[in-house]
């Protein structure tokens, strides 16, 4: 009998448990960011080119822009003259994986 309670309240707090797994940030560029900024960040894509998006890959691109910045462009988007260039991603998106897309934008950037 104990065995047997012992089993089931196993099962059912293995049925239960519900685990989360974040994507990685190379997962959520490619899949939200690299459409427009390009796999690399390089923004070379027709829609890059048409919105002037900066070019990642060149740190001096970046260094106006701190990581808080940063973070709020990609969780509440990016509008230009009241109208919208970028969508927000915070409902896409949890705030562990916008800090590692911060990360991940910081280190296309070469010196």
């Amino acid at each position: 009998m104990t065995r047997s309670l012992l089993l089931f309240a196993l099962v059912a707090a293995l049925g239960c448990a519900s685990v989360s797994h974040a994507a990685d940030a190379t997962t959520n560029w490619k899949a939200q960011c690299a459409k427009c900024h390009a796999s690399d960040g390089s923004g070379k894509t027709s829609m890059g080119a048409r919105l002037a998006i900066k070019d990642y890959t060149v740190a001096a691109s970046l260094a106006d822009m701190t990581d808080a910045q940063l973070t709020e462009a990609i969780a509440s988007g990016v509008k230009v003259e009241g109208k919208s260039v970028m969508p927000a991603y915070a409902a896409k998106l949890t705030a562990e994986e916008i800090a590692e897309l911060v990360a991940h934008i910081r280190a296309m950037a070469k010196s």
